[in-house]
């Protein structure tokens, strides 16, 4: 399968950004389950959209997994992305309030979601597309379970289940780093 995909300046500040570990000043870690943590450095949001603006964008790149983790084309198992964020919590979406985005479709709860999600699918998508973002961080792939997620410095990443979840969560901000240097050239692995 062949992908492609075309980065706007803003979508590559925006990938710039969730490569550039970032922090909310207050460290906030929100999780699917309890778990302790700070956030990664500082950088701010404007020195990640100059360095985006400075970094040359490449406009067609080919994978050999897809950019989206999606079972029979529905990301995230058909969670709904917007709600970790609104609800603190994990969410089954319906298949009457999809969105189709970046090679999947999305579900949500409500129209309202679907249409926050719409309106900025990169504010709510989850890092590394949605994979397991421990195994990115090892420079592997692997699914993920809906209830194993954490948000940290307001970006969403889930994990492969909750003992998965518990090694990520030893040292988040060191993972995080591993995987943006292994994202996302780790899906050609």
């Amino acid at each position: 399968m062949r992908l492609i995909l075309t980065f706007s300046v803003l979508s590559m500040a925006l990938l710039v950004a969730s490569c550039t570990p970032t922090s909310n000043n207050s460290g906030t870690v929100s999780s699917g389950t309890a778990s302790s943590g700070t956030g990664p450095s500082q950088t701010t949001e404007a020195a990640a959209t100059t360095e985006a603006t400075e970094t040359t964008a490449v406009a067609a790149e080919t994978f050999k997994q897809p950019v989206v983790y999606a079972e029979a084309g529905i990301a995230l198992k058909g969670a709904d992305p917007v709600a970790y964020f609104t609800d603190g919590t994990y969410v089954q979406g319906e298949a009457a309030y999809s969105h189709d985005w970046n090679g999947a479709t999305w579900h949500f709860a409500s129209a309202e979601n679907r249409d926050q999600f719409a309106s900025d699918p990169d504010q709510f998508a989850p890092q590394y597309g949605g994979y397991c973002a421990w195994a990115v961080s090892q420079g592997k792939t692997a699914a993920i379970d809906p209830n194993a997620w954490d948000i940290v410095d307001g970006k969403l990443y889930l994990n492969y289940n909750q003992n998965v979840k518990d090694r990520w969560v030893e040292d988040i901000p060191g993972n995080i780093d591993k995987a943006n240097q292994n994202w996302p050239q780790v899906l050609n692995n």
